[in-house]
């Protein structure tokens, strides 16, 4: 038996061993956990005018990123690994709760040399490394394995799902001819060692969640986003809440509660972007349904601006506090309490 509660208007797919057929068909929709390969050789991707893409076009338009969270009582670390053809990026963070402060790695490598992305959401591995510091994500056989070694941080940690806990895992169209796979879990345990500062911290407390996103994205695109892993009580809450994301058709809006996953409709984000406001004015995300209604109050932030020629980023990502109610696919109503985790409000032109 698997753990998937959702709305009757929802409806998951077993996930194919590939997303694209030897056809060149891309299955499209929710599924019910990762597919095990692209199948990117037989995608016939075209430009506008229906003619087939140039193998340059094939090359640089496929884009693919992979980010981790991990949260124990006194820090927040985020890894990011992405490979946008142009350049391969990164960072890892780590935000000390108590004293809200952020220290980071940052990685850029032109034309994505020397940075791996997994080959799947299944197995694979990603990997930034330079004398600054490395960071690596495992996957095997879907189970996330995440290892750092920074000035700050020394990690070694496995994340695992709850028993019979399903990830979100979705495909859309993207643009004229192109898509999106996005893969999401979140309320995940945590094992294996970590090290900060040369102080081992306990991981009995510790959560996680991860995002595997890939595919033929459209160039210029925008997204609002909101995750929590965190213990509401006895319960084990994971949320992932997204507007944006090269959708066309689903959304990839999720509540997990001990490991039931809860699909969800959309969302609205409002929020300033003001300068004097921005950094400490509260954000609403709510939905038309009223099934979600909460409230965010950033502590601190991430940020990082690009305008290059064939590249721009804004990215702000935000930790903070959630207050609010949350209901799930079986009519339940869970209140959300001051309760910590991330907000982003990213432009790329990639």
């Amino acid at each position: 038996m698997k753990m998937d509660i959702q709305p009757s208007a929802v409806q998951t797919l077993g996930a194919p061993d590939s997303l694209i057929s030897n056809s060149g068909q891309v299955q499209y929709g929710h599924f019910d956990g990762p597919v095990k390969s692209f199948g990117l050789e037989h995608f016939r991707y075209t430009n506008v005018m229906d003619k087939p893409a140039s193998h340059l076009a094939r090359h640089f338009h496929f884009k693919q990123f992979q980010f981790v969270s991990v949260v124990t009582p006194r820090y927040v670390i985020g890894v990011a690994i992405a490979d946008i053809r142009y350049a391969g990026t990164g960072f890892c963070y780590l935000y000390d709760i108590k004293a809200n402060q952020l220290v980071e790695t940052t990685w850029l490598k032109p034309l994505a040399m020397g940075c791996q992305l997994a080959d799947s959401p299944w197995a694979g591995r990603a990997q930034l490394a330079s004398g600054k510091g490395r960071v690596t994500i495992e996957i095997v056989e879907g189970v996330w394995q995440l290892n750092i070694d920074t000035a700050q941080i020394k990690a070694e940690l496995a994340l695992t799902p709850m028993p019979l806990s399903l990830p979100m895992a979705m495909c859309n169209p993207t643009g004229y001819s192109g898509w999106t796979y996005t893969q999401k879990h979140n309320g995940l345990k945590v094992g294996g060692s970590l090290t900060i500062h040369h102080e081992p911290q306990p991981l009995n407390r510790a959560l996680a969640g991860y995002d595997f996103s890939a595919g033929y994205m459209r160039r210029e695109t925008s997204w609002r986003w909101a995750s929590i892993n965190g213990y509401q009580g006895d319960d084990l809450l994971g949320l992932n809440l997204a507007a944006g994301v090269n959708e066309t058709g689903c959304n990839e809006n999720v509540f997990w509660v001990n490991g039931e996953r809860h699909l969800l409709g959309p969302v609205h984000f409002a929020f300033s972007r003001a300068p004097e406001s921005a950094d400490d004015a509260s954000w609403q995300i709510s939905s038309q349904d009223g099934r979600v209604a909460l409230n965010f109050r950033p502590l601190n932030r991430r940020q990082e601006k690009l305008n290059l020629w064939l590249l721009k980023s804004n990215f702000r990502q935000y930790l903070g506090y959630f207050d609010g109610e949350i209901r799930d696919g079986l009519g339940r109503t869970h209140r959300i309490d001051n309760l910590l985790g991330l907000t982003e409000d990213h432009f790329a032109r990639w």
